[in-house]
């Protein structure tokens, strides 16, 4: 039952029935709304301040699992990039120096990165540092490695091309000599047979007889093969490549023809006396850059280091030359 009441009327001296005007009472739900809406938004603002949300804890969850894979994603790439760097390292000071390679400059590689850092600086920035930082790293090593197998694509063409270098440059005696009886003069100045004055020996002459079997000491490409008047004879002279090039004098009988590839070892020619010669035997020359290079230097592959110490001393003897 609804309580009534009243109030004493000093004007009348009597008890009057209290009524509430409708206006005073719109006022107090009002003002009782708008309290409770005030109190309610405090509430909601400490509780989001202080008390995550079940949403806001999975996604905490979640970012502390991020973190955790970062650091072993960003472990594990630190452990990459030590290992590139001592390929580069290796690069740089074993494999290159092995093939008289100037080393990569270490510029050129941070150029091919500083390329990557600048596209990467045009993309768009939206997804996460964690995300940004992991990916950026990576690039910069698959931009590494690229640039590495590219190094390493040239060392294996220096390789190759070492290979052909090596079968290119003399490294056999152009006669059969196992007991070394054959050398008769060497490089230097010798006395001329002819007229008996001192004259630079430009080459090694071998003593043999008339019909023995001349080889090629090298892989290449026959220049010259005949009789051109200049004292040698028939001779045959060989290009390389790489600047090498070698010459036979004084031959009875040629077998190589001009523009024919030969190989390290096979048959060129055969030992006589012909052009200024005074006995049968092969005048043989190396020439580096059509420098006379000392061809005693030259029988590597078929000396031990016995009888090249054996062969140095007998072509070092200051006797008289065969041409």
């Amino acid at each position: 039952m609804k309580k009534i009441k009243y109030y004493y009327n000093t004007n009348s001296l009597r008890y009057e029935k209290l009524v509430t005007p409708l206006r005073v009472k719109l006022l107090r739900i009002l003002g009782f709304l708008a309290g409770a809406i005030v109190t309610a938004l405090i509430i909601v603002v400490i509780a989001f301040r202080v008390i995550d949300s079940p949403k806001e804890m999975l996604m905490r969850q979640e970012n502390e699992r991020i973190k955790d894979d970062y650091r072993l994603l960003n472990n594990k790439v630190k452990s990459i990039q030590q290992q590139m760097a001592e390929l580069e390292k290796r690069d740089n000071h074993v494999y290159r120096e092995i093939f008289e390679a100037n080393p990569i400059p270490d510029s050129a590689r941070a150029k091919r990165m500083e390329k990557q850092q600048e596209a990467q600086l045009a993309e768009s920035m939206e997804d996460n540092e964690l995300a940004y930082s992991i990916a950026a790293t990576l690039d910069k090593m698959m931009n590494r490695i690229a640039f590495q197998k590219k190094s390493y694509q040239d060392i294996e063409a220096m390789i190759r091309d070492k290979e052909k270098m090596l079968a290119a440059t003399p490294a056999i005696q152009p006669v059969s000599n196992k007991d070394l009886s054959r050398v008769a003069s060497g490089f230097g100045y010798r006395i001329d047979p002819v007229y008996k004055t001192v004259k630079m020996h430009a080459g090694l002459d071998f003593a043999a007889p008339q019909g023995t079997p001349i080889y090629a000491t090298a892989d290449g490409v026959v220049r010259l093969a005949g009789n051109t008047g200049n004292g040698y004879g028939n001779h045959v002279i060989i290009n390389h490549g790489y600047g090498y090039e070698t010459l036979y004098g004084h031959q009875y009988r040629i077998k190589a023809k001009v523009g024919q590839k030969v190989k390290r070892g096979e048959l060129i020619g055969w030992v006589g006396s012909t052009g200024k010669s005074t006995g049968p035997h092969l005048h043989y020359e190396v020439r580096k850059n059509k420098r006379h290079i000392d061809p005693i230097y030259f029988f590597y592959n078929d000396l031990t280091p016995e009888q090249f110490d054996r062969i140095v001393k007998i072509a070092a003897s200051g006797n008289q030359s065969f041409d």
